[in-house]
């Protein structure tokens, strides 16, 4: 796959709301079913990615998340908002395939991160307490 076909559109995106996955192909014949509990873990915010290596926020009790809209960015990416209320990840092309060719890495790399936590993935995410600001949904960041 040449770097330039995973910036163009995927040929068809399909969201499949009851059994949560974003499904999409695209031009050069890949084919990917994208659960949504992993877009969701896998999020490429700043709420969950961090503003650098080492920063990332690992997700739990995303199993059961829904997308509740999903929005254009320009010709480039889609903007999905979760029934979680996280709406700040914009998903490029590049990145949705990416996820879709890379998912099962992705999921062991999410286990592997989880057992070294000491966490559950189904486990509610904890509240932000404050202090140190934070990338909350829909306002950005405030560091």
């Amino acid at each position: 796959m040449s770097t330039t076909t995973t910036h163009v559109p995927p040929e068809s995106l399909t969201l499949h709301a009851k059994s949560r996955i974003l499904e999409l192909s695209w031009p050069d014949g890949e084919h990917f079913r994208i659960p949504f509990e992993l877009m969701r873990v896998y999020s490429p915010s700043a709420e969950v990615a961090g503003h650098g290596p080492g920063q990332e926020v690992l997700q739990t009790g995303k199993r059961e998340v829904e997308i509740t809209a999903l929005a254009p960015v320009g010709n480039y990416a889609v903007q999905p908002t979760f029934s979680d209320g996280h709406e700040s990840g914009i998903f490029t092309w590049e990145y949705l395939y990416f996820l879709g060719k890379q998912q099962d890495q992705l999921w062991r790399e999410y286990a592997d991160r989880l057992t070294a936590a000491g966490k559950d993935r189904d486990a509610p995410m904890a509240l932000k307490g404050g202090g140190g600001g934070s990338c909350g949904s829909g306002g950005g960041c405030s560091h």
